[in-house]
């Protein structure tokens, strides 16, 4: 599968978001970190901003949704334009007829683990999604350096995609760099969140291009 690199908006300019996303449109999606303080101790965007990013650009948007009740939440990120949308199972209440809602509304469903979440007791969730998110950071902070730690994980996720032949996307987010990619492209990830990286680069354009290309390297894949 080929690579994707989804720059995350958390990292951009907020006094001029328009700008920052059209300066990324060579990107696959733009990430965006949604935060309530309440499952996470930060507080971000909403639902307004997310409708006002969807007029912006073209680039789809990948919601991560890092709050309390997503099953309550998410099919309004959908109707503002979300294309994909990622609920925490810690957070949610009804993991399978969240992901089923949001598929219904015609998003992609993603479904986030914590670095202290492990995957096998979801195995049996995993057709139901299209995406799913191992956080190689602790969620609700921007710039957190990767943890190496959670390398196996990505692997042991892969694995489990594998062995049910599932066509699912596996997303990783935290301290992507130029520095991390290759390893968790090497663990099986082929969806990288990149905030620092892209958006603290002169040239974020060239900063995806650049991290699509190690992404690449690491497993010998042609990108789109």
């Amino acid at each position: 599968m080929a690579s994707q690199i989804n720059p995350s908006i958390l990292s951009a300019d907020f006094s001029r978001l328009a700008d920052e996303a059209k300066a990324v449109e060579g990107a696959d999606w733009l990430h965006v970190d949604v935060m309530d303080n309440h499952f996470v101790p930060n507080l971000t965007l909403g639902v307004p901003v997310v409708e006002s990013l969807g007029k912006a650009t073209e680039t789809p948007l990948d919601c991560h949704l890092m709050i309390d009740d997503p099953d309550r939440w998410a099919p309004q990120y959908i109707e503002a334009g979300a294309g994909s949308v990622t609920f925490h199972v810690e957070a949610a209440a009804a993991p399978v007829r969240l992901a089923r809602e949001i598929r219904a509304k015609g998003a992609r469903a993603s479904m986030a683990l914590k670095p202290a979440t492990p995957i096998e007791p979801y195995e049996d969730l995993l057709p139901e999604l299209d995406m799913l998110l191992v956080m190689t950071v602790e969620p609700g902070f921007g710039g957190q350096a990767f943890l190496d730690i959670m390398l196996p994980k990505i692997r042991r996720t892969r694995q489990l995609i594998d062995k049910h032949g599932l066509q699912m996307w596996l997303q990783v987010d935290g301290g992507v760099s130029a520095a991390t990619i290759e390893r968790c492209a090497e663990a099986g990830a082929d969806v990288f969140v990149a905030g620092s990286a892209v958006y603290g680069a002169d040239d974020p354009a060239k900063a995806v291009q650049a991290l699509r290309q190690l992404a690449e390297k690491a497993t010998g894949t042609p990108g789109t």
